[in-house]
């Protein structure tokens, strides 16, 4: 059997611009492996018709530079030239010819490539969009073997590039949101959420440093929830984002809600993680996440037992106390819990007993207190809030760093990271989980097809 594929491109006129054969097969039909096309054999059709395409395009584009557009006159050519256009269907050569600029043109460059005018990257925006989009989700060298499985692209995808061009994608997003208006819902629209209505949760991970490969550095990701509101993650290195709050305002942009949006914030009470939290939102209500209160104090409790062995009375009263400041705190009382766990700091560090563990335990009980005293404004009445069933812990936001942070950047692997290089990875992934990375990309590149923005299940599985 032969077959052959030809591509007619007809213009608005119904004239033949371009006309040829792409491909000639001769294919069998004896055998359940010769039926249908082959992928190589469909991918070198695609590659065709996208090389017939494009030439065609570029020709008629620059048939319409040839003149003038203020006197019309016809521009000469300084002599012939090429260029390469990258897209998701092959490697495209084109012809790219200079033309001399007009001479009403006075004080303009004398010439000019009039290709660049419409090339104004050498990427198709797909193939960007697909790279980015499947790098936040996998390695980069996963995605250049994935993309050149699937895709006529031949061997101009590998790692090296895949990473650029996602650093390139998330680096231009950073510099949109130094020059967008704040998000969110315009004057005279639905007006803010209900404090408490918007939970943040805000937490952080570690990643193994590139350049220092005996430690690790931080990386904070959050979660945004609101009623009747599709959930929005975000992701940065701290030292590689001079303004996080303008991030966080475009993730209330994009759930829909305006910038004055009140917030409760939910953290573990760390440092980091408490001071990104004070600049993310002014107004915010911070509450300290009820999850890292019953670790701590589980622990002293555990030491308690041990404790027990050795001084059997002390133990008890250590255990009777611990409960009293776990009341305090789960009522709200922090003041009174700070002033408990301070006397009982006091004592145990005056305990005489032959326990092993009392100098781990005198640390552990003024880590307590100081716990307690540094996070003293964000402890809030959690037996209130638990019966009218709002939100305590930030469970939800630690599940979001093992997402975002675990299964990309890899922990049990040891991948090590430069901070650029995970602050970019940050920005796309979140959004590709989010599903608002195609958005991204339609709103840079306007004439980009709809298409469809699920993430596949295995990513968003937590």
């Amino acid at each position: 059997m032969r077959i052959q594929i030809q591509l007619r491109i007809v213009g608005d006129d119904s004239s033949v611009i371009s006309e040829g054969e792409i491909l000639h097969l001769d294919k069998g039909d004896d055998r359940l492996e010769v039926v249908g096309l082959a992928f190589d054999e469909a991918k070198a059709i695609l590659a065709g018709i996208q090389g017939g395409v494009v030439t065609a395009q570029a020709a008629s584009f620059l048939a319409r530079q040839r003149s003038c557009d203020l006197c019309g006159s016809l521009l000469l050519s300084k002599g012939p030239g090429q260029t390469q256009f990258r897209t998701a269907l092959g490697t495209i050569a084109l012809s790219s010819p200079r033309f001399h600029c007009c001479a009403c043109r006075s004080g303009e460059a004398r010439t000019f490539s009039p290709l660049n005018l419409l090339l104004t990257e050498r990427i198709a925006p797909e193939l960007l969009y697909l790279e980015t989009r499947w790098a936040s989700l996998v390695s980069y060298g996963m995605t250049a073997a994935l993309l050149k499985d699937v895709l006529p692209i031949g061997g101009t995808a590998d790692a090296s590039t895949v990473r650029r061009h996602l650093h390139k994608v998330a680096g231009r997003h950073d510099a949109d949101l130094s020059d967008e208006q704040p998000g969110g819902l315009g004057a005279g629209e639905d007006q803010p959420l209900p404090q408490g209505s918007v939970i943040v949760g805000i937490d952080g991970g570690y990643v193994r440093n590139w350049h220092d490969k005996k430690r690790n550095f931080e990386v904070m990701v959050g979660k945004s929830m609101a009623a009747d509101r599709d959930d929005c993650c975000f992701g940065l290195v701290r030292s590689q984002d001079e303004q996080p709050k303008r991030r966080f305002r475009n993730v209330l942009g994009s759930q829909g809600l305006p910038v004055t949006q009140p917030v409760t914030m939910l953290t573990d009470g760390g440092d980091s993680v408490r001071a990104l939290a004070g600049e993310l939102s002014l107004g915010a209500v911070t509450m300290l996440d009820w999850f890292h209160i019953a670790m701590k104090l589980t622990g002293l409790k555990q030491y308690a037992k041990g404790l027990a062995h050795h001084n059997p009375v002390e133990a008890l009263a250590l255990q009777h106390r611990l409960e009293r400041i776990q009341w305090r705190l789960w009522h709200g009382d922090g003041d009174e819990a700070l002033i408990r766990a301070q006397a009982l700091a006091a004592d145990v560090a005056a305990l005489i007993t032959a326990y092993p563990g009392l100098k781990r335990l005198i640390k552990a009980v003024a880590g307590l207190a100081t716990y307690i005293a540094n996070n003293a404004a964000a402890i809030v009445n959690y037996s209130e809030r638990w019966r009218n069933g709002e939100r305590i812990s930030t469970a939800f936001v630690e599940s979001t760093v093992n997402l975002v942070v675990s299964r990309r950047f890899a922990k049990k692997q040891q991948m090590q990271w430069s901070k650029v290089g995970a602050h970019r990875l940050l920005q796309t992934r979140t959004k590709t989980l989010d599903g608002t990375l195609r958005d991204l990309f339609t709103r840079w590149y306007p004439g980009m097809a709809v298409n469809d923005n699920q993430v596949p299940d295995f990513a968003r599985a937590a």
